[in-house]
């Protein structure tokens, strides 16, 4: 890889952060950063992650790849974020680490997560998947904890159609992320490819008409291993670690990450403004809404609402051609049925349990939400 447009890259992510661009480490997945991370600690087998009960599993399944136990915790109805009040009474003597989720983009509770974590000198990494350009508190996202891990997949804040990248904030882990750099597989020519041609697929084909078809494609292909996907089969059926897991990052996604960061901030903003337009009309007629004291921490990657009939909204909005987002659509997304091979048992987490059952995700990147409102005004019913 071309060491100039590395630098340039992570110098880009730096800028965003506010960070030494020498803490950034770069990855096939996001989901891959965070392995890295639970690998430097060199915990002992069986150690316990904290993580919420409202997330998606290829987070569970890096805890589990690295001989870990994920520990969950159920959420709250205002932020989709893990409930501290809940928190405390999970944490063991074999607790090590505890994973701040910033659910659509909202951050929340990261003082209270941070201080029980030095109660119980514990480490603490930020799941910036939904996050990264925004702000908690003054601050961005991903800079209060030991670590954070980002996400650059087709619908992250920004994308390189897969990829991630970790932070890292704990100076001391420093050297142990640096030796496992040594490790990363390089992406194969086919790899490559393929990518490369997802990239510009998606730009010539997919929009507002075709995108739930070809998703759908899309997705059927990748979870069978047919192309690159966000998923793979083996991530959704095993927990067992893929072959070829722990991969590095391509020029494929370094040069489209370069491209891609330049809009960011004006982007940030369109999804803020989006998400206010939404809010305020929502709020109008009485209905389920994201809280206005929330606005300045969260950058609304996609702006959740509760509805009566799922299925029938996702069918109305469909004619319309209003793309919904489908995540945590289940309680580990997108598994659906049986998680106890990740040692989940959803009777344990009634809310989270209960808002995956009624959720879905307005769009927030588009130009005019006016379509989306006149939409959500013509089914007000099935709106709780």
């Amino acid at each position: 890889m071309n060491k100039k447009r590395i630098q340039k890259y992570k110098s880009a992510i730096s800028s965003v952060l506010q960070c030494d661009e020498k803490k950034i480490f770069l990855y096939w997945k996001g989901r891959i950063a965070l392995y890295a991370f639970l690998k430097s600690l060199e915990l002992k087998d069986g150690d316990e992650v904290i993580i919420p009960a409202f997330t998606c599993v290829v987070v569970p399944n890096a805890i589990l790849y690295a001989n870990l136990k994920p520990i969950y915790v159920d959420i709250t109805s205002e932020t989709y974020n893990m409930d501290v009040h809940q928190l405390e009474k999970s944490i063991t003597n074999k607790t090590k680490v505890i994973i701040c989720q910033n659910t659509f983009g909202l951050s929340s509770n990261i003082e209270a997560i941070i201080a029980l974590a030095q109660k119980y000198n514990l480490y603490t990494i930020e799941d910036c998947t939904h996050g990264f350009g925004g702000f908690y508190n003054g601050k961005p996202n991903g800079s209060y904890c030991d670590a954070a891990f980002y996400s650059t997949q087709w619908n992250k804040p920004f994308s390189t159609g897969i990829g991630g990248f970790l932070v890292v904030n704990n100076k001391s882990l420093l050297d142990r992320i640096l030796a496992l750099e040594a490790i990363k597989i390089k992406p194969k020519l086919i790899e490559r490819s393929v990518l490369r041609f997802l990239l510009s697929f998606r730009k010539l084909f997919v929009n507002k008409y075709t995108q739930s078809f070809l998703v759908k494609i899309y997705r059927f292909l990748s979870q069978h291993n047919l192309t690159l996907g966000s998923n793979r089969g083996e991530e959704l059926n095993s927990i067992s670690m893929p072959i070829n897991y722990y991969k590095d990052i391509s020029n494929v996604q370094i040069n489209e990450g370069i491209k891609s960061l330049k809009n960011i901030s004006q982007l940030n903003e369109l999804r803020k403004k989006n998400a206010y337009e939404y809010t305020k009309y929502l709020k109008s007629k009485n209905k389920n809404h994201v809280g206005e004291n929330t606005f300045s921490n969260h950058i609304f990657l996609k702006y959740p609402l509760l509805v009566k009939n799922r299925d029938v909204f996702f069918e109305r909005a469909e004619k319309f051609n209003i793309t919904l987002g489908d995540w945590f659509l289940s309680l580990l997304h997108p598994i659906k049925g049986d998680l106890n091979k990740w040692n989940f048992d959803r009777e344990k987490f009634p809310i989270a349990d209960s808002l995956s059952r009624k959720i879905v995700n307005l769009p927030t990147d588009i130009k005019n939400s006016n379509e989306v409102i006149k939409f959500l005004e013509l089914n007000l019913e099935l709106i709780e």
